[in-house]
């Protein structure tokens, strides 16, 4: 979805104030998993979008296109990327333009851009563009009306003009009479540059609407994170600062975290200022941190840290191909990321009911599935590497797990128990006690209110519901005597499944039950959430794969543990899933 159009649907929402982030490529890959778990973090308080910045001389274009990706695709959320002029010729932004759009994103920050490391003029290369309206023109002729288009605007004018700390009125009008071109040729958003006089700003928002332009001017708000980063910015940008902002740090800028808290403290009554003129967007430059920005907006009652709000049980996907899936099944609960990864190419994605667009062709299984993160690695092989002699050492790990002692598990992707299964974690506890090692659950509730804070979703005003379920890994015995107690309750289902595919079922290969549902005024009733055989049948391949190449992978080939790990993942447990 363009992000103006983000923007606009906000505005007709009493109060609705629209906030963004931004972030640019690290250096390093643990940089770059760090990063994305930062994302991940913050997007969670569901910000309109995030951009994700072009190195100087186009020197992370590669990154910022696969991070661009990523984001867009796997963390979820709106991705605008952007786009520089500098060693650019046509071809590189047209294949550029050519990725993002065949990844399902819409938006793009059209720039001229810095010049390359160790030039100080930017300089037109052969077959390039001059500016950002070159760029802006060129995206509009070739790909109509496909993207949206965003530009910088400038309150204090761009720093190339800027002389002796201030702009000629001169040299500002002509920057403003040439932002008015960039609109006109196309963009459709307008994000300023750092500052920190809200007056500047303000006025820019006034001068800008004086000369006819009308889209959205979004405030860049930069908190000051520390000292030299902030002296460094400001004079390379050449923004003004305001002398009781110099006055406030000059006894502290030795004290990091006093520094830090009068950045948070200046930042947010630089967005109290500019929300009670009326501008309802925000747009935070994170320089790849989280806490001053989310203190930030916590401070404005933006957000709040210990509410997640959900608009399904799992995070709607952006790509501009499947905005319209509604309709997933459970097995992947704990594993979103994996089953992006494995419905990418799907041409239409299950809308309303499973059964009315389910596509089964599943990606396969590659070495994507079972990547992880550096850090996310280092935690599971911490918790998971550990000497095991006996099934029971296994089973003390899944109990561990479910208590809330470890905080990673082979079969999830996402940091330790979810805030439903806590509700029964102890009940999980004694479950995997008596030999059912549990991968997945959710508890039952009947008539939740939307709005709550661990088993909410779709907003509030409306009411949840989920049967109960579990999935778990077994013996033939321990799962024989459990469909002999399920005969006493017909209302009970359940599918089990060795690694070869033996099936064992109550229910029939094409019965899709929906676990979760929710009812909401004005709407159809909405059922997230399914048990779908043929999935199921798909997940299990994965499912016990991870006892190999997720967990008895972690210890060295021939150590004791890996080998019962490889016994017990082939030859013991039956996959199994219950539910109402």
């Amino acid at each position: 979805m363009k992000v103006i159009e983000k923007i606009r649907d906000a505005s007709t929402e009493e109060g609705k104030v629209v906030f963004s982030f931004e972030f640019f490529p690290p250096k390093t890959e643990d940089g770059v998993d760090n990063l994305f778990d930062r994302m991940d973090r913050m997007v969670a308080h569901a910000p309109a979008f995030c951009d994700i910045t072009w190195g100087a001389g186009g020197s992370t274009a590669d990154l910022t296109l696969e991070i661009a990706n990523k984001m867009q695709n796997t963390i979820c959320v709106e991705t605008m990327m952007h786009l520089t002029c500098t060693n650019m010729p046509v071809e590189k932004i047209d294949h550029a333009l050519d990725t993002i759009k065949s990844n399902g994103i819409q938006n793009v920050l059209a720039l001229r851009g810095d010049p390359p490391h160790g030039q100080d003029k930017f300089v037109q290369i052969q077959g390039g563009f001059a500016c950002a309206l070159d760029l802006v023109q060129h995206i509009r002729a070739k790909y109509g009306d496909y993207f949206g288009i965003t530009v910088a605007g400038y309150p204090e004018a761009h720093p190339d003009v800027i002389l002796n700390d201030v702009a000629s009125l001169e040299a500002y009008q002509s920057d403003l009479a040439y932002l008015k071109q960039k609109v006109d040729a196309g963009a459709d958003l307008i994000v300023t540059q750092l500052f920190y006089d809200t007056d500047i700003y303000l006025k820019f928002v006034n001068d800008c609407r004086q000369i006819g332009i009308k889209c959205p001017i979004v405030p860049g708000i930069m908190p000051i994170n520390n000292y030299k980063g902030f002296v460094r910015m400001t004079g390379f940008c050449k923004t003004k600062i305001p002398s009781e902002v110099s006055a406030a740090l000059e006894p502290i800028k030795d004290n990091d975290e006093a520094v830090k808290a009068y950045g948070i403290h200046l930042g947010t009554e630089m967005c109290k200022k500019i929300l009670s003129h009326g501008i309802k967007t925000l747009h935070l430059y994170t320089l790849n941190m989280e806490k001053s920005a989310l203190a930030i907006l916590m401070n404005l009652g933006l957000i709040q840290e210990s509410k997640i709000s959900r608009s399904l049980p799992w995070r709607r996907p952006t790509n501009v191909f499947r905005v319209k899936e509604n309709v997933r099944p459970i097995f992947w609960a704990n594993r979103p990321k994996s089953y992006i990864s494995r419905t990418i190419g799907w041409e239409q994605y299950p809308h309303g009911r499973w059964s009315d667009s389910c596509n089964p062709s599943y990606g396969a299984l590659t070495d994507y599935q079972f990547m992880r993160p550096r850090a996310r690695g280092k935690k599971l092989h911490e918790e998971w590497a550990v000497p095991l002699k006996s099934i029971e050492d296994v089973e003390e790990r899944f109990i561990k797990f479910c208590l809330g002692k470890l905080k990673s598990s082979p079969w999830s992707e996402l940091d330790g128990l979810q805030p439903e299964s806590k509700i029964i974690n102890e009940l999980l506890g004694n479950v995997n006690s008596k030999g059912f090692l549990t991968i997945n659950s959710q508890p039952a509730v009947n008539g939740e209110q939307s709005d709550s804070p661990t088993v909410g979703w779709g907003g509030a005003g409306g009411y949840v519901y989920q049967k109960a379920y579990l999935e778990f890994f077994c013996t033939r015995e321990k799962l024989n005597s459990l469909v002999e107690k399920c005969k006493g309750y017909p209302s009970l289902t359940y599918m089990a499944v060795n690694k070869e595919g033996t099936w064992m079922s109550n229910v029939g290969p094409g019965d899709v039950n929906a676990v979760t549902w929710g009812v909401f005024p004005a709407k159809e009733i909405i059922q997230p959430t399914v048990v779908d055989p043929s999935s199921f049948m798909v997940w299990k391949d994965e499912a016990f794969e991870i006892w190999t190449r997720g967990w008895a992978s972690l210890y060295p080939q021939d150590d004791p543990s890996r080998k019962l790990l490889e016994q017990v993942g082939t030859e013991q447990p039956f996959l199994s899933q219950p539910g109402g």
